[in-house]
């Protein structure tokens, strides 16, 4: 028996499309969870042209699947299309099964195809949470290396895990739902530039925002992610928590005028999350990559209040990465890192919400 993946059948996890009977997903942390009653159950995965191209293991999708809160599979889509066999039992019993991409969108993207069951089996949605949270950040928010241990090591899809990732772990600390919208090296003045004197005003976060991210890879019969609008009614976010500036700072640097403009576009960007999440309080956390805009982003935020009124906002200094600890892939935080930041960050949201 065939269950497709709807909202009456699985509970969507971040941003995802329904094309047919196959679901989307494209941002790190996107997936599905559910209830399923039975004796084993099998998920099939659709991969686009980067799961279809042989000697690609540093842009295949990376999967993890979760039974009863346990990681059970951890695997790269490396075709186009892969069957897998989960909950397996001699008898029958009841798990709550959670499907999670666990890299980013720019590499792969990947499909969900409908649930096949046995017949008296069963799936129903997991219930939503008390409270809502979207992140939107770049590679930190990813989890980008940091399950590389090697900071001369480049990126691989295979090392990126958004569940050792602070903004992950924040969630789960809080016990809210979660919607992730992260790039790597993307920003808000300019993506990541090892020259400051190139700009990269190609690789910015408000420019995507509003799609289901941006992917290099393509899926037969779907259209490019960046040309896919998100719909912003389906996930209303009780708080955004916005993380970036790491690669503004590479542009940047210590120029003056070119740190007024970012505060400027940050502004910009800052109203735009306003206006599509009229309901959220926005915390704005900077500094597990480097401190250098931290008063930059404090300034914007000042003046944004100054020029808005909007009081529903404030900002988190997470600390930085410490050298002797190590670093992942790039210079990237490793997990006990991004441990410290959603340290920081938790007991900020529990006194804003009361938790």
């Amino acid at each position: 028996m065939r269950i497709g993946i709807t909202d009456s059948s699985v509970k969507y996890i971040g941003r995802s499309v329904l094309f047919n009977d196959t679901l989307l997903l494209s941002l790190s942390g996107s997936g599905i969870e559910f209830e399923y009653t039975g004796k084993g159950l099998t998920v099939t995965f659709i991969g686009g042209e980067a799961a279809r191209t042989p000697d690609n293991e540093e842009n295949y999708a990376r999967i993890g699947i979760y039974e009863n809160g346990i990681r059970t599979r951890d695997f790269a889509l490396n075709t186009g299309e892969m069957s897998v066999r989960i909950a397996e039992s001699s008898e029958t019993k009841t798990s709550v099964i959670r499907i999670i991409k666990l890299s980013e969108c720019a590499m792969s993207i990947m499909g969900v195809r409908p649930l096949e069951i046995s017949d008296g089996e069963s799936v129903k949605p997991t219930s939503a949470k008390e409270l809502k949270v979207e992140f939107i950040g770049d590679s930190i928010t990813c989890g980008y290396g940091v399950d590389d241990p090697n900071p001369l090591h480049d990126f691989k899809t295979s090392t990126e895990d958004v569940t050792k990732g602070f903004a992950y772990k924040t969630a789960s600390d809080l016990d809210i739902d979660y919607s992730m919208f992260s790039i790597s090296g993307y920003g808000i003045i300019s993506g990541y530039t090892d020259n400051p004197e190139i700009r990269h005003d190609e690789q910015l976060i408000p420019t995507f925002y509003r799609s289901m991210g941006l992917s290099y890879d393509r899926m037969e019969g779907i259209p490019a992610t960046q040309d896919i609008p998100w719909d912003f009614s389906k996930y209303v976010p009780d708080l955004v928590v916005l993380n970036l500036g790491t690669n503004d700072d590479s542009y940047c640097g210590d120029d003056k005028e070119r740190q007024a403009e970012f505060a400027l576009l940050y502004i910009d960007f800052l109203k735009t999350i306003r206006r599509l999440n009229e309901k959220a309080y926005i915390v704005c956390a900077f500094g597990l990559m480097g401190t250098r805009l931290f008063t930059v982003i404090c300034s914007a935020v000042d003046n944004y209040i100054e020029e808005t009124g909007d009081t529903r906002i404030s900002t988190v200094r997470l600390p930085e990465q410490d050298a002797s600890v190590g670093y992942g892939a790039n210079y990237h935080p490793l997990e006990s890192e991004h441990r410290k930041a959603a340290d920081t960050l938790v007991p900020v949201l529990k006194e804003l919400f009361n938790l």
